[in-house]
């Protein structure tokens, strides 16, 4: 089992994407692991013939744990990949019925006194013999037994149980929420020329790359060049104090059936329009295939999060740390505002920006809104 990300200490092998006995080639699909932030695609090692396959489908693994071989066109797996959850029984059968040692927890649950029935119905109800506390003469379980857990159970409704990466995005939201002292500050912004940059680029972006263009994508582009000028708002919060990042790479939070991800555009104050879209287009392919890779989720150093093509106005997120800041979008509206004094229809959107009190002050946020809200307003100056 792979590290696939730091501090990982297991995966949960998904699916196997090649058969025992297939002959695969290095860099080919392999298997799908799920880990605590997206389903994986790993890809074969070497050349060779998978054999041995030791773990099946939904089950989580520690890291380094052997799962499968790859051998050569005739070699011989080693001797325990041979056997089977059957043998792997029979095997611990055989320690706890003749060994004179003291029993283990598996052996000593292999050797319990179960009836038939009581046997029959828990493979029926899914119990787990290990849990159960018999009732019968020397702590035979009985039928009784395993019905009165297999009802108890039953009252228990889960209606949506977490996966694991949701599970994740919970503890890491509350984390980071009971820990990170948060402020916000909205800022409404004039978006004429924001819409007239989109439309002038739409078929530029799509000529390029047959792929179309998202406010998203010009916002990224914007808040890349801006922080650039603002290195304490692409900072990193850390215990021995704040770290300046040298690059400015931008996570583009994305919402998937289980929970949300935040893929990365890399040095995005150093590539133009065209290619960030490409790029935001290829990780939403990728996030909704579950084939994103470790490299795709990391480096981030400020996150946006857009709800406006959902038709939301505006909205507070939560920081992802150790980063300093997210910034929440909402759509792009014709509303009433002041011009020149009197009433006009604008387009206008509006922008909250939450941040870690611990690194940034209002003053740093103040003014990191006030030089966006001027890349907004005139985005050509900042695209060329």
């Amino acid at each position: 089992m792979p590290a696939l990300e730091m501090a990982q200490e297991t995966g949960k092998l998904v699916s196997w994407l090649r058969r025992e006995g297939d002959t695969v080639a290095k860099g080919q699909p392999l298997l799908d692991i799920e880990t605590d932030k997206a389903v994986l695609e790993v890809a074969s090692p070497a050349d060779g013939v998978l054999a041995g396959i030791k773990v099946p489908s939904g089950t989580d693994v520690p890291v380094g744990q052997t799962i499968t071989w790859i051998i050569a066109p005739g070699e011989q797996v080693p001797i325990d990949a041979a056997l089977t959850r059957t043998g792997r029984m029979s095997a611990v059968t055989h320690i706890a019925t003749n060994s004179t040692k003291p029993a283990t927890d598996s052996s000593r649950a292999v050797a319990t006194r179960i009836s038939p029935k009581a046997r029959r119905l828990a493979a029926e109800h899914s119990v787990e013999l290990a849990n159960v506390r018999g009732s019968g003469p020397d702590g035979e379980i009985l039928a009784s037994d395993i019905l009165a857990i297999a009802h108890k159970a039953a009252t228990v409704s889960v209606t949506n149980p977490l996966s694991t990466v949701a599970r994740l995005v919970a503890e890491r939201t509350t984390q980071s929420w009971t820990t990170v002292p948060h402020f916000f500050v909205v800022r409404e912004v004039d978006a004429g020329k924001l819409r007239d940059e989109h439309d002038k680029l739409a078929a530029t972006v799509h000529n390029s790359y047959a792929v179309k263009l998202t406010y998203t994508d010009l916002l990224v582009a914007l808040v890349a060049r801006v922080l650039a000028n603002h290195p304490r708002l692409n900072s990193s919060w850390t215990e021995a104090g704040i770290r300046e990042n040298p690059n400015v790479n931008i996570a583009i939070a994305m919402a998937l059936e289980d929970g949300v991800v935040a893929p990365v555009i890399q040095k995005a104050n150093q590539i133009g329009i065209p290619k960030i879209a490409l790029q935001r287009h290829q990780l939403v392919e990728k996030a909704n295939t579950g084939k994103l890779h470790p490299i795709d989720l990391s480096g981030g150093t400020f996150t946006i999060s857009n709800l406006g093509m959902l038709g939301v106005d505006a909205f507070s997120a939560v920081i992802v740390p150790p980063q300093v800041a997210i910034l929440a979008v909402g759509r792009v509206a014709d509303r009433v505002v002041p011009v020149d004094g009197h009433p006009a229809i604008r387009p206008t959107i509006k922008l909250t920006l939450s941040s870690d009190h611990r690194v940034v002050d209002g003053a740093h946020v103040a003014k990191f809104l006030h030089d966006l809200a001027n890349a907004i307003e005139d985005p050509s100056a900042w695209l060329v």
